[in-house]
């Protein structure tokens, strides 16, 4: 039986990546196998890794953008949790926690549409890709991400 109440959260960047057009990036996860669920970068902090070079790691790993095409400016306040539902408990990250607090990254990005290569890191983690308006986020991510999605987008709106 697993300790949902005592399990801590997983610490993770996200990045909404906006273009010039004040078009949102996201992705389809090649692991997706229900629903039609698109999401912006995110993932795991290294330990002792600064929450900036972590944001730039994973947009670079999930998306192929360099630094060199992107201008981080700006970052949520707080941190923003969510937890993972109950069929997904002790399945994901080892079942070692009970979701993730995220800190999240609003970066402008400053290439082409040729500088995304989602087979720049391997293995890759979206089979897709698109922009999208930001107002359609919270509508594309998986249900228990919503919440996350919309404070996300409520913080940066003004910024886009």
């Amino acid at each position: 039986m697993i300790d949902i109440p005592n399990l801590p959260y997983r610490p993770c960047v996200g990045v909404m990546l906006v273009n010039a057009s004040g078009k949102a990036f996201v992705g389809k996860r090649i692991d997706n196998r229900e629903g039609d669920w698109w999401q912006m970068p995110q993932g795991g902090i290294d330990p002792g890794e600064d929450l900036r070079d972590a944001a730039q790691r994973e947009l670079w790993e999930e998306t192929g953008v360099t630094r060199e095409h992107v201008t981080f400016i700006a970052q949520t306040r707080e941190e923003l949790l969510y937890d993972l539902p109950e069929e997904l408990l002790g399945k994901l990250w080892g079942g070692k926690y009970r979701g993730q607090r995220q800190h999240w990254f609003l970066g402008r990005f400053e290439g082409v549409d040729a500088h995304i290569d989602l087979k720049a890191h391997k293995p890759p983690e979206f089979c897709e890709w698109k922009w999208i308006d930001p107002e359609l986020l919270p509508d594309m991510i998986v249900p228990f991400k919503k919440r996350v999605y919309r404070a996300v987008l409520d913080e940066f709106r003004a910024l886009i």
